[in-house]
């Protein structure tokens, strides 16, 4: 009883503009709530179309042939088997496949890595003739298609030749004409082709990268070189022992997009790699049956094994992200390219 006389004398004490910014407030609030509502149902939302396709892959891999054919089974397998999953790794020789393909993602991640934060960095801060065209052909590697240097590409590396001037014959060449050597050096299906493209720096994605260096290095300070510059160190100097520690988070970035595309691209692997030197990305396509009448061969069946071996090719991705989130999240806000 005496609460409620108590609201009511302070009820009475506020003023007609207290009140009115009471409610306001209560609003505010009320409205904050319901957006965090709102964002949370937006999220989930998201979040599942986006993990879906995954979630199914996951469970058909554990599914029998009976939980296939079962119409009252949709994601929780009531016989659960490693069936599909010891098919794709003894059919498909997993295991060699993971080795070659973490070997070329890694060897080529790291040569992109450290080439385009080179490029990116004289990009960023020398000025010199040319470069706005030699940047504008950076750029415009990205908007050509591979498919229209594959031809020239595959019969580079087939016939691999070190050749200065197109109209000169490389040493190879001469070697084959002197009976030195009986053929041109095939470099196909080897880490070869990828790092050599990489040391160029044309290999795949190298324009983004370059960019995403280029960015970078353009909110480093000037002041730092010009400290380092009257303190008697050179160019290369200061770019190594100053600038480049500076860029380890965007370095460690490039290498992880690098990585990842590497690991994942269908391109090249179906290019340079045969069953000889077997990847991850050619094992989903050896698993696949001719088309036939819109149908793959052998069924439900044949759709599970791919769908399997899709699952166990972005697995060891998935694994590798949980530990380096961190460092690509940072390095893509220093980017600068988020806006």
């Amino acid at each position: 009883m005496a609460s409620k006389i108590l609201a009511k004398e302070i009820k009475g004490s506020l003023t007609t503009g207290q009140r009115a910014k009471s409610k306001i407030v209560n609003l505010k609030t009320w409205g904050n709530i319901l957006w965090k509502i709102a964002r949370v149902v937006l999220l989930i939302g998201l979040s599942y179309v986006i993990l879906q396709p995954f979630i199914v892959k996951i469970s058909y891999a554990f599914m029998s042939d009976q939980d296939i054919m079962d119409n009252t089974v949709k994601w929780i397998p009531k016989n659960p088997t490693m069936e599909h999953i010891d098919k794709v790794i003894r059919d498909g020789k997993y295991y060699e496949c993971l080795k070659n393909t973490i070997s070329i993602s890694v060897m080529s991640g790291i040569v992109q890595m450290l080439i385009c934060t080179m490029i990116g960095y004289g990009f960023a801060k020398f000025k010199f003739k040319g470069s706005k065209l030699l940047f504008m052909l950076v750029i415009f590697t990205m908007i050509i298609p591979p498919q229209t240097v594959m031809i020239s590409m595959f019969m580079q590396f087939r016939f691999f030749d070190v050749q200065v001037l197109p109209f000169l014959p490389g040493p190879f060449e001469l070697l084959q004409k002197a009976g030195a050597i009986e053929k041109m050096p095939n470099l196909l299906n080897s880490v070869w082709p990828t790092v050599i493209l990489s040391v160029f720096g044309i290999g795949f994605k190298n324009g983004l990268y370059i960019f995403m260096m280029r960015q970078f290095f353009k909110g480093v300070p000037d002041e730092l070189e010009e400290a380092s510059y009257v303190d008697g160190s050179g160019t290369f100097r200061t770019f190594f022992r100053v600038i480049l520690p500076l860029s380890l988070p965007m370095m460690v970035t490039v290498f992880l997009f690098a990585f990842s595309w590497t690991w994942t691209d269908t391109f090249y692997s179906s290019m340079f790699y045969t069953n000889n030197f077997p990847v991850l990305a050619n094992m989903v396509f050896n698993f696949s049956n001719v088309m036939v009448g819109g149908h793959l061969q052998g069924g439900m069946d044949a759709q599970v094994t791919i769908n399997t071996a899709a699952m166990l090719v972005i697995l060891p991705l998935v694994l590798f992200y949980c530990f380096a989130q961190k460092a690509l999240i940072q390095g893509v806000e220093r980017s600068g390219i988020t806006g």
